[in-house]
């Protein structure tokens, strides 16, 4: 494991955990080096895609005989070219992000922050590049794609400048800016990060923006475990988020209720996103990272 220098968010213990941890990307991806992953373009490079007709100039070291032997036509053998990809990185930085309850070790927005370093840190080891977007209403911060070791000290001050600021009540909020999927010009993997804290009709509107344009979309809900298990028991003021007003409640009366609706919206959200042959992973707060890398999409 080497990183150049120390970098907030690229921890080296936790990275030291991450060894042997890969992305792959699933179908074709458009890259421009030689790594790991099948390109939709042709080469001469190990694994046969098809055969096409011989023309002037091509490698006779790569022409099949067999065929035309049997049809007295030359042909050539092609090949699927191994290429790199891009991993494009969405880190939600909305308001409801900033939520801690006492049981995490971390609020929603920092474990995500530690994951996107992870992710990258990963994926550079694999020589492939990694790029990150930081949101809100609308695209804040953004690293372009870059696949070299000196990356990692830009994605970490945008991860170390990035914080969830309270926002006027946007009664038709899109959960993705709808100009983000024209700002990931390289076809690859793309990672959302968010608690996905809207409608299931908006944030499918973002995703499918990007399922259109031929990304492999992982959405990753990052979640508190008290929004989960609601530990809630004495009656309880809780705090409005994204310009909501504060409600005091009494939990006990709520729990069912709550916990109904909240797995029903993640359950909505999980099989529409599995429609549109999108990976749904739910990870919890009070996960080790790399533990949550391991659950999500990075077999060892």
């Amino acid at each position: 494991m080497v990183v150049a220098q120390h970098l907030p968010y690229f921890d080296p213990r936790t990275l030291s955990k991450l060894e042997g941890l890969t992305l792959r990307v699933r179908g074709t991806v458009e890259g421009t080096v030689t790594g790991a992953h099948r390109s939709p373009f042709h080469g001469f490079a190990a694994e046969f895609a098809e055969h096409r007709e011989y023309a002037p100039g091509d490698d006779l070291r790569y022409v099949d005989w067999k065929v035309y032997g049997r049809s007295d036509r030359v042909f050539v053998k092609q090949f699927e070219e191994e290429t790199n990809f891009a991993c494009h990185v969405l880190l939600d930085a909305s308001e409801s992000m900033s939520y801690r309850s006492e049981a995490a070790p971390l609020s929603k927005l920092e474990f995500a922050k530690h994951l996107a370093a992870a992710i990258s840190y990963v994926v550079v080891k694999q020589q492939d590049a990694i790029g990150l977007v930081t949101f809100d209403r609308e695209i804040e911060q953004a690293v372009r794609t870059g696949s070299q070791p000196a990356h990692w000290k830009q994605i970490s001050h945008v991860l170390e400048t990035t914080t969830a600021r309270p926002k006027a009540v946007d009664p038709n909020p899109e959960a993705l800016p709808p100009d983000i999927a024209e700002r990931l010009a390289q076809r690859g993997v793309v990672i959302v990060l968010s608690d996905l804290f809207a409608s299931p009709d908006s944030l499918m509107l973002g995703l499918k923006r990007l399922r259109h344009r031929k990304h492999d979309v992982r959405v990753w809900q990052i979640v508190d475990p008290a929004e989960e298990d609601f530990p809630f028991e004495d009656p309880t003021l809780f705090h409005g988020l994204e310009g909501w007003t504060d409600l005091s409640v009494e939990p006990r009366l709520l729990r069912v209720a709550y916990q109904r609706e909240f797995l029903a919206h993640r359950e909505s959200l999980r099989r529409q996103c599995r429609d549109l042959s999108i990976d749904f992973c739910v990870l919890r707060t009070d996960m080790p990272v790399e533990l949550a890398l391991r659950r999500s999409a990075f077999p060892g």
